[in-house]
């Protein structure tokens, strides 16, 4: 199953969720995006039958290895992006904005490429002169 930008935007909610929380339900989920419980049933159903996410018998939510791996790497790029928009001076919320767009359609090979690129020459960011 193909995931559109909002499926990996919701995976990684409940992966940041989980981390911070230790069990997330989907009412955790709807508060943190700011997004209604009906948007998030509808999410976590199709996470669901696409075999991203579980939910138990007390309605909390476990990402499936397949999830986790694909949540995982969406919230990698995001802070991959938000730390360097940050450190060349783009205001905060406005890296993170431009972080969430961007995570989502950078191809994997060039996603690597920068990533490399930064841990090989150890690159500091020079933030600009504003």
């Amino acid at each position: 199953m193909k995931l559109h930008a909002s499926g990996e935007d919701y995976l990684e909610a409940i992966l940041i969720l989980h981390k911070k929380m230790g069990m997330v339900r989907s009412v955790d989920v709807a508060r943190h995006m700011e997004v209604s419980k009906p948007s998030v049933c509808v999410a976590v159903n199709t996470l669901k039958e696409g075999g991203f996410l579980t939910m138990d018998e007390n309605h909390f939510l476990h990402l499936t290895d397949v999830g986790r791996e694909v949540a995982e790497q969406i919230y990698e790029r995001h802070c991959f992006f938000t730390e360097r928009l940050i450190a060349l001076g783009v205001d905060p919320k406005t890296a993170e904005a431009d972080a969430c767009r961007i995570e989502h359609v950078i191809s994997t090979e060039s996603f690597e490429r920068l990533k490399k690129s930064s841990e090989s020459n150890n690159q500091e960011v020079v933030p600009s002169d504003e």
